[in-house]
């Protein structure tokens, strides 16, 4: 008879996708179709032939990675009621949340998800929360100081009443649910709550209007000299489950490393490394939680469900990590601005987890600390060899503290707590590996902890785990796992893609590429071409753009790239183009989205590609000549615009003086000026551009038509003249370009 020690934790679910197989694959014979009929007829055309069966083949070959991704989707189901009755065996978690800047991730919302995290469902004398503040923001500090306070009362209170959404701004922003026979009692608590909570934002909130005169006490003094950028570390241990309860509140420890101005901090991935060593020289926890400031944990059992993946399996290989999907509270309807990626990870990412499991987000994601520090092995020595003093040196660096731990997680003996005698006694071991040098000469950021390389550490780290063989597995639950909070405006949307396209196209240029490791480690090939699929965003703008110009250059040049409406294979064209709308069309419906979803992630995958990628392709270039290095750029927590405009229409697209709405203007000025060529010559019938030209300059048009209402809008809503001017400019010269190879 089975016990509940040897019944499954977790269940592999494969999915049909025979409909979406067989579009995909007509889609495919269309494309090779289209692209043998430009190589029959090349000799007969002249260069802007070649150039469309060059885009062509790019979207071919970009259409096969995207078959490949979502060719095998599986679904896993977790039984956390079966890990509760090892409840003895239950490993400790340590979770980190990063912030980086008190006013583009407020600390209200940085304390919210701190609350919610101290409230999951989980013994809390196996919990630990750990919080990097990268801005060493006294505000910041000031503000978990009072939310420890508030999580006295909050946690007990989402326990003995089961509250499901457990991050107190989001709770307290509707009517509660009150349990029949507790009625009265619960309404008395739930208004007692809700006025606590009230007055801890009040206390936020006027700490952060008038703070360094009345906030600084004792317990802030170590912040009265902190120079942003320029500080020692700064280690302080909030509260302390001192006692081990099992019922109490978890650790709460705040964390803001050492930085110096001309010493590399290595942005999230460097935060990601200080606090695995903060925390393996405190708690040592064999699992690691990680989420972003302003993603609050949104189903209380969250926690169960990831171990339920990670000690699901019986070789942990089977599950390196596991990451839950991005999913976004408040998020605008329809999606007007194309970055809540339902689709892609819902389709896309979550086909993968037929071939080695879902991406690494940077949020959301649970972590075998064995994995994370999992120790190179020099030439020579054989993984069961234990390795001296002065080579486990050389990989985790002169902390003995921090030496012991990592040797005691890799040998995979966990401990039967995470509690220590005495966290604070662990302080200035702590203060000692967040140090600014302490990484020096060691594997930190290149063979062990979060890989250093590139802006979007998150693939790249999750890129090496694959590479040494390990699988990993999507959480998805109803509720969702998590939940945070999507950019909105042009500005945010587009700074965010342009950093996620120039952090992904680094890691192409890489010794640690895909490509690469496919040949020289363990990644599968399949999962090589599923890390394609992202890497090359930023190199997708070259093809995007030179095909959003096609029909411009035609209809001025009075040519053609596109089979007139009277020859018969002109219905290869027509046929991709309404068959692959469609296929699209489907998978929105599929995902529970709307028509209107659907056409505005379609624009805006258009927009992305013509500007935030194209400008993270050139940042990319300008740093591999030398001219110029990247820069993080923080994206805005709060879901609130600098301006008023976009309280009145949210889901409308805003503009500000960045060069990234500079592309996008030119190619919707210079599809205007070619429209208006092309209407004109009507009036006279000659040999020229048909049917297919007018359609796709349309089509453009369509694509950028924010642009269009930014033309003629105010305020935000307008694109400012020196962006105008810019774009103006650059039309100006493509149309001259295509007159002058009219006339020749």
């Amino acid at each position: 008879m089975a016990t509940h020690h040897n019944l499954p934790l977790q269940e592999r679910i494969s999915l049909k996708n025979t409909f979406q197989r067989v579009s995909s694959l007509l889609i495919l014979a269309l494309l090779l179709s289209l692209l043998l009929y430009r190589l029959t007829s090349l000799h007969s055309h002249g260069s802007i032939w070649l150039i469309a069966f060059l885009c062509e083949s790019w979207f071919t070959f970009i259409w096969v990675l995207y078959m490949n991704a979502k060719w095998n989707p599986v679904k896993y189901k977790t039984y956390p009621e079966l890990l509760l009755k090892r409840s003895d065996d239950l490993p400790a978690v340590d979770m980190f949340v990063t912030t980086a800047d008190p006013k583009l991730e407020p600390p209200i919302i940085t304390a919210n998800t701190v609350l919610s995290l101290l409230a999951v469902e989980y013994p809390a004398h196996k919990l630990a929360c750990y919080v990097s503040d990268d801005g060493s923001s006294p505000m910041t500090f000031y503000s978990l100081v009072e939310a420890s306070k508030f999580a006295k009362l909050w946690v007990p209170f989402c326990k003995k009443y089961n509250v499901r959404v457990r991050a107190p701004f989001v709770y307290f922003s509707s009517e509660p649910q009150a349990p029949q026979t507790l009625l009265q009692e619960f309404m008395d608590t739930w208004r007692y709550m809700k006025n606590k909570y009230e007055e801890l934002s009040q206390r936020i909130d006027d700490a952060a209007k008038d703070y360094i005169s009345h906030r600084m006490d004792d317990e802030l003094a170590d912040f009265s000299n902190i120079e942003r950028g320029n500080h020692p570390s700064l280690i302080k241990v909030i509260w302390e489950n001192k006692e081990g309860l099992e019922g109490g509140i978890p650790h709460l420890v705040y964390v803001a490393r050492e930085k110096r101005p001309k010493l590399p901090h290595h942005y999230k991935a460097g935060a990601m490394n200080v606090l695995a060593r903060v925390s393996g020289v405190m708690t040592n926890a064999p699992f690691m939680l990680n989420v972003d400031c302003d993603m609050f944990a949104n189903h209380p059992e969250v926690i169960l469900h990831g171990m339920c993946l990670l000690l699901g399996f019986d070789n942990e290989v089977s599950s390196g990590f596991v990451q839950a999907p991005q999913q976004f509270y408040g998020a605008l309807k329809d999606d007007p601005f194309g970055n809540q990626l339902v689709v892609l990870q819902e389709i896309t990412v979550g086909g993968t987890g037929g071939l080695q499991g879902p991406f690494y987000g940077g949020t959301g994601c649970f972590h075998r600390r064995k994995i994370i520090c999992s120790t190179p092995r020099p030439a020579g020595v054989s993984k069961h060899d234990e390795l001296s003093y002065n080579e486990l040196q050389r990989i985790y660096g002169d902390s003995r503290e921090l030496i012991e731990s990592a040797s005691h997680i890799t040998s995979g003996k966990f401990r039967e707590s995470s509690c220590v005698d005495d966290l604070s006694s662990s302080v200035e071991a702590a203060k000692r590996v967040a140090s600014c040098t302490y990484e020096f000469n060691t594997c930190w950021g290149n063979k062990i902890g979060w890989a250093y390389g590139s802006m979007t550490e998150d693939v790249l780290t999750g890129l090496r785990i694959h590479s040494m063989g390990s699988k990993s597995v999507c959480l998805k639950l109803d509720p969702p796992a998590f939940l945070g909070s999507a950019a909105t405006g042009g500005p945010a949307s587009l700074t965010q893609n342009k950093r996620w396209s120039t952090g992904l196209l680094e890691i192409l240029l890489t010794r640690r590429s895909p490509i690469l490791a496919t040949f020289t480690k363990q990644l599968e090939f399949r999962m090589c071409l599923a890390y394609l699929l992202v890497i090359v965003w930023a190199l997708r703008s070259i093809g995007e753009l030179c095909y959003a110009l096609l029909p411009a250059y035609c209809l001025i040049a009075n040519t053609s790239f596109m089979p007139k409406a009277s020859e018969p294979v002109f219905v290869i064209p027509l046929a991709l183009f309404l068959i692959c709308n469609m296929h699209s069309l489907m998978e929105y419906v599929q995902c529970g989205l709307s028509v209107r979803a659907y056409w505005n992630n379609q624009r805006m995958n258009r927009i992305f590609a013509m500007t935030a990628w194209l400008l993270g392709l050139l940042a990319v270039l300008l740093k591999t000549l030398g001219l110029s290095e990247t820069v993080f750029e923080v994206t805005r927590k709060d879901q609130q615009s600098d301006t008023n405009d976009t309280d009145k229409d949210p889901g409308r697209f805003t503009f500000d003086n960045s060069p990234l709405f500079v592309s996008g203007t030119a190619v919707l000025l210079a599809n205007l000026a070619a429209l208006t060529v092309g209407l004109l010559r009507l009036r006279r019938p000659v040999v020229g551009p048909g049917l297919g030209e007018f359609v796709c300059s349309v089509w453009v048009v369509l694509s950028l038509w924010p642009f269009a209402r930014g033309r003629v809008g105010r305020g935000s809503y307008g694109i400012p003249w020196p962006v105008i001017r810019k774009a103006a400019v650059l039309a100006s010269l493509f149309v001259q370009f295509s007159v002058l190879e009219r006339v020749h």
